[in-house]
């Protein structure tokens, strides 16, 4: 199964690849569902396509809004543009901007979002004959339901489930709360996300109905979601013929994408190694844990989730943070750029590639000057420590982080 990491800038592209991703998606500067994550300009988008193909990923490039009348005009160009720029397949919802692409990009590969709402074998079929290569089902869906519509559609059409992250209180993110109460268009990559906002429900006419709403006296997050992570049922996903993994999160952190496409690059590899009886290991499971996140669901995926919301608040739970990132091993000491300060003794954790954290302790510090220090206080200063308190020396790139708890 393919391992689809987001990409909200060129450190978070880096990283995806970094730690394991076979493909990336991402948005340009019109036309995605996340308007203030788009950072690939048509420069950068060529750049990014340029760096995932040496490492032989794939980048999907998010066509996926629902665009006026007046944004056709400027949008085969902008289709070009991406093509020539490298884009392996583009991600869309709309069939005005589906038709567009087929005339404009012939031969496009074609994803079609997961804002279509696919729930059943026949949408499947239908967007397969109009040159759909791939369906993103909806979040909605319970594992018997993704199998049947693997069953009862061509082969070699791919379909792509989301596996972790952030979930939507409205259907596949099909949401008008943000238009009616931020003036913000949910279905044009402006969601202003008022589904996390803190509400208290008042019902004054009718004594004696009692509705379990206030948590305690500041009331509650009665429409917050909680976290999607079918992390531990991979096996499952790929016996119900699921072709790739997508991991939400463009508006995500780099340690936030590197640690998640990690552990589902392990896992992926350690099912496809031995899938009979394969069991995610408890270190691995604990590893989703180390990113900011909300409590985590596994959604719709064994039916109607019981306890899918958080009602208490809305904020995420955080157990580490990024102390640095090493930048070279330079003879015995590994230069690293300062990212959170910790201090000499901490006990700290390296993060790398298809790797168990390892820890140890700091000691040894010195400044970019060479002189000894106590602690790394300087926003992303450049610092060393002494190879020997590492079991092996790190690769570029990797993480350090210091665990909260």
């Amino acid at each position: 199964m393919e391992v689809l990491a987001p990409a909200g800038d060129m450190e978070r592209l880096e990283a995806a690849l970094r730690y394991g991703a076979d493909a990336v998606y991402l948005g340009s500067t019109a036309y995605g569902m996340r308007a203030s994550a788009a950072s690939f300009g048509l420069p950068e988008l060529k750049s990014a396509c340029e760096q995932a193909h040496q490492k032989g990923a794939r980048v999907y490039l998010t066509v996926n809004t629902l665009p006026r009348n007046d944004e056709f005009d400027a949008l085969p160009a902008f289709l070009r543009a991406a093509a020539d720029a490298g884009v392996d397949a583009f991600i869309v919802t709309d069939l005005g901007v589906l038709s567009v692409l087929r005339e404009t990009v012939p031969g496009a590969e074609i994803h079609i979002s997961t804002q279509a709402g696919v729930v059943n074998y026949r949408a499947a079929r239908a967007f397969y004959e109009m040159g759909a290569k791939r369906v993103v089902l909806a979040r909605e869906l319970s594992l018997a339901e993704i199998a049947e519509i693997r069953d009862m559609t061509p082969p070699d059409l791919e379909i792509e489930v989301f596996v972790h992250g952030a979930m939507c209180l409205s259907f596949s993110g099909r949401c008008v709360l943000s238009n009616y109460m931020a003036s913000r268009d949910a279905n044009r990559g402006q969601c202003a996300q008022p589904c996390r906002w803190k509400y208290a429900l008042v019902e004054e006419k009718r004594p004696g109905q009692y509705f379990p709403v206030f948590e305690d006296g500041d009331g509650t997050y009665i429409l917050n979601a909680k976290d999607l992570c079918l992390l531990p049922y991979i096996d499952k996903l790929a016996q119900a013929g699921v072709t790739s993994l997508k991991i939400e999160g463009r508006a995500k952190s780099a340690y936030y994408v590197a640690a998640v496409t990690n552990a589902y690059r392990i896992a992926v590899d350690g099912y496809a190694a031995c899938p009979d009886g394969w069991r995610l290991p408890e270190w691995l499971a604990d590893e989703v844990r180390r990113v900011s996140h909300r409590d985590y669901t596994a959604g719709f995926l064994f039916g109607r989730p019981e306890a899918g919301q958080r009602y208490d608040e809305n904020g995420y739970i955080r157990r580490t943070d990024v102390a640095a990132v090493v930048e070279r091993v330079d003879g015995n000491r590994v230069w690293c750029t300062q990212k959170n300060r910790f201090f000499d003794g901490d006990t700290l954790e390296l993060l790398e590639p298809g790797k168990k954290p390892a820890p140890f302790t700091a000691s040894g510090l010195q400044d970019g000057g060479g002189e000894p220090i106590a602690d790394t206080r300087h926003p992303a200063m450049a610092f060393s420590f002494p190879l020997s308190i590492f079991p092996h020396p790190p690769a570029a790139g990797s993480m350090i982080r210091k665990n909260l708890d």
